[in-house]
């Protein structure tokens, strides 16, 4: 299988990558300022803001399958836009289209998400994967849309950089009591959007753990794993604090969960101290 890794140089990209050269696939992968370091990858640059690049890279790959990991958490246009650029061009090519989104398209009011749950963002970030999933369904109505939650690795991952650095006073913050996701281990992540992108399945699914964990516990089970002083983490809340965002959001995985061969592991299983 020909797999198009549209940034491929970030951290679910990589891991991406890594698996699918693993598994035996041909791969080619994008970036925006610099490759990654993996041998026998086709790297391609790309800014998929601009439509024709998106619609240059794919006709030059020709890929079976492309798996959408690009996006920017403070940048509408990239995030929305550039899903939109991403499907157009997997369109053109005939490729099927694995786009990978977020839980932050709900509120939290309803606190348990499934798949057939409708978005209903209450910040920017939110709005434009909203916005990109509508306009990944209507420019391919056979992709597969994959909602996520906190990535987290063996290390790697924003989120233990931070709890790291809070141990360590190198930053300042706060890790909200009251923020509580799924959290998935990248390596699942990786596994479920390869196993669902070489299936003939579309639309939308849920792939994240299934232990629910506020942002400051995730903290404590990281700090647990790796050594560090938790009674050093900063805890606040999201409400009292933090920028406008969803509190309480749970992704349901288990209609997924069935589908797969991947098994996606709790937090408080793939952070158990080593």
């Amino acid at each position: 299988m020909k797999v198009l890794i549209v940034g491929g140089s970030g951290f679910l990209g990589g891991e991406l990558v890594r698996q699918a050269r693993a598994a035996g696939h041909d791969v080619a992968a994008t970036y925006l300022t610099r490759p990654g370091g993996d041998d026998g990858v086709e790297w391609r640059p790309l800014d998929v803001l601009r439509r024709d690049e998106a619609e240059a890279v794919a006709g030059a790959v020709r890929p079976d399958v492309v798996v959408n990991a690009a996006y920017r958490q403070a940048d509408w246009a990239i995030t929305a836009d550039g899903a939109a650029h991403v499907a157009l061009a997997a369109a053109a090519t005939g490729a099927r289209l694995v786009h990978v989104s977020s839980d932050a398209v709900f509120s939290g009011a309803a606190v348990h998400y499934d798949e057939t749950a409708v978005p209903d963002p209450v910040n920017p970030y939110g709005a434009a994967k909203a916005a990109a999933e509508t306009a990944v369904r209507a420019i391919a109505p056979a992709a597969v849309v994959v909602r996520t939650s906190l990535i987290i690795s063996d290390g790697g991952s924003p989120q233990e950089t931070r709890v790291h650095d809070l141990a360590a006073g190198r930053r300042s913050g706060v890790l909200f009591t009251d923020d509580i996701r799924c959290p998935v281990h990248v390596a699942d992540l990786a596994a479920a959007l390869l196993e669902l992108a070489a299936s003939d399945r579309a639309g939308t699914h849920h792939v994240a753990g299934p232990d629910a964990v506020s942002r400051y516990d995730l903290g404590l089970l990281i700090a647990r794993r790796d050594g560090l002083d938790g009674a050093a983490l900063p805890a606040g809340t999201r409400a009292a604090s933090g920028p406008p965002g969803p509190l309480d959001v749970r992704l349901d995985s288990r209609a997924t969960q069935v589908v797969l061969r991947t098994r996606l592991r709790g937090a408080r299983e793939f952070l158990a101290p080593r």
